[in-house]
């Protein structure tokens, strides 16, 4: 790959991007050209950039891909960058109008624009051989890297049509990082079950169990490790790749919080994905919709944390009927997707005996999160409150700790009461009497007996 001097008016990215549209362009109108008898042989040119900081060389460097293999990306890039390339090059070629069989590529209703196939691939990648062509249909393969990384891949096409005649499929995110430069989080739908969380939050602000607080560090330890001890100590042909913990206590507790500061103190997105809104009543809808959130999440580092895991993983009953048979369906997928995942997948549960124990003996670790004891309460209360506030002398933070029993999340729901009271009356004072308030509408809330 050689380096050349761009146009001024044009950025690097984005002369890199048209250098590499003319290079492809190169390709297919070598090969047309011979296809129609105006050569009789071609020599494709090598691939020339302009930076080496563009996205595009960024890609080329992070994943090392052959040119053939850069070719297949770039086909499937091409109409996101211009729309009309391959009607341009046919137009070129055939003037008068008509179209070539043996180029492939769909028309959408919506969209006139050509759309590259796997058999526009084999077209400009192999033309009449059959060894050549073969070995492109190898590249675009459910096996190879660049479908297994969900980088590129062949659209399914319906039973007894041509395999290679579904369009060439570019990740979303490779198209936005390439172009933009940046790449933005995916957003909640039912194609995409599932929400980023962040917290402002820091370790110390998470007051839990000790007990509970060394198995979390015993979970960040594999994050910061174990891409270590596979790889570089050997040991990825004895350890499955890949952590699953499960978080169960009531709720209110820290075990979302929790799994937010995993992934804030190593550099991991979270994923939060509400179970019980994504399990659906229609038969095959569920795996349809996790199907999209594993695929797009493999080789992307993030933690994936189940929410209100009991809704599917709850105790299962003898297949009576054909919903029951589906709903096992369900839970089989969803553990075979959970198994294959090599990142850190954390289900949370109200209540452990919710769960199956078949379901259980899965995980690497199971973390249970206590109603915080009277001491932990304290310091809870403690740090809850913000300096602004001045407490009054007759508010003993040890004796509201041992009389009222809350956890961390209900605690935080009263000073957030008690806080926007104080602004409100301009007193920025605190006393008991406000606080027993309070803590008296969270009981409520709760539907605890006062």
């Amino acid at each position: 790959m050689r380096k050349v001097d761009y146009q001024p008016h044009l950025s690097p990215d984005a002369a890199n991007l048209q250098l590499a549209l003319d290079w492809l362009a190169h390709l297919v109108s070598g090969y047309l050209g011979v296809r129609f008898g105006k050569a009789d042989a071609f020599q494709a040119r090598p691939l020339e950039l302009c930076s080496e900081d563009s996205p595009l060389e960024l890609f080329i460097k992070s994943q090392n891909p052959t040119l053939e293999e850069f070719a297949l990306v770039m086909m499937a890039l091409a109409p996101h960058l211009q729309p009309g390339f391959f009607n341009r090059i046919v137009s070129e070629v055939l003037p008068e109008g008509g179209d070539i069989p043996e180029l492939g590529g769909v028309r959408l209703a919506e969209n006139r624009a050509i759309l590259p196939t796997g058999e526009t691939a084999q077209f400009v990648l192999a033309g009449h051989s059959l060894g050549r062509s073969i070995e492109v249909q190898r590249l675009l393969s459910a096996e190879h890297w660049l479908a297994k990384k969900r980088i590129l891949w062949l659209e399914p096409v319906r039973p007894g049509e041509p395999m290679m005649s579904g369009r060439l499929c570019l990740d979303p995110e490779l198209v936005e990082w390439v172009t933009l430069g940046t790449v933005g989080r995916p957003r909640f739908s039912m194609e995409f079950p599932a929400e980023a969380i962040e917290t402002e939050m820091v370790w110390e602000d998470l007051v839990l169990h000790p007990n509970t607080l060394r198995q979390i560090h015993e979970i960040e330890n594999w994050i910061k490790h174990n891409e270590t001890l596979l790889n570089e100590w050997g040991m990825k042909r004895k350890l499955k790749q890949g952590y699953r913990a499960l978080f169960h206590g009531p709720s209110g507790t820290g075990k979302t919080l929790t799994a937010t500061l995993l992934g804030k103190y190593t550099g991991r997105d979270v994923y939060r994905i509400d179970l019980s809104r994504v399990v659906s009543k229609y038969i095959g809808e569920t795996e349809k919709n996790l199907s999209a959130l594993f695929d797009k999440a493999e080789y992307k580092e993030w933690i994936l944390f189940f929410d209100e895991a009991d809704a599917l993983f709850g105790k299962r009953t003898d297949v009576r009927d054909s919903h029951d048979r589906y709903a096992n369906q369900e839970v089989s997928y969803l553990l075979q997707r959970l198994e294959g995942y090599h990142g850190l997948v954390i289900l949370a549960t109200n209540k452990r005996s919710n769960l199956d124990e078949a379901f259980v003996r899965r995980f690497q670790s199971i973390i249970q999160f206590p109603m915080p004891r009277a001491e932990e309460r304290c310091r809870i209360w403690r740090q809850a409150f913000p300096q602004q506030i001045e407490i009054s002398e007759d508010i003993d933070w040890k004796e509201i700790a041992a009389r009222y029993e809350l956890p961390g999340a209900g605690i935080m729901n009263v000073m957030h009461h008690c806080a926007l009271e104080v602004l409100a009356d301009q007193s920025r004072r605190l006393d008991l009497t406000r606080l027993e308030a309070a803590i008296m509408r969270e009981y409520i809330k709760e539907g605890k007996v006062v």
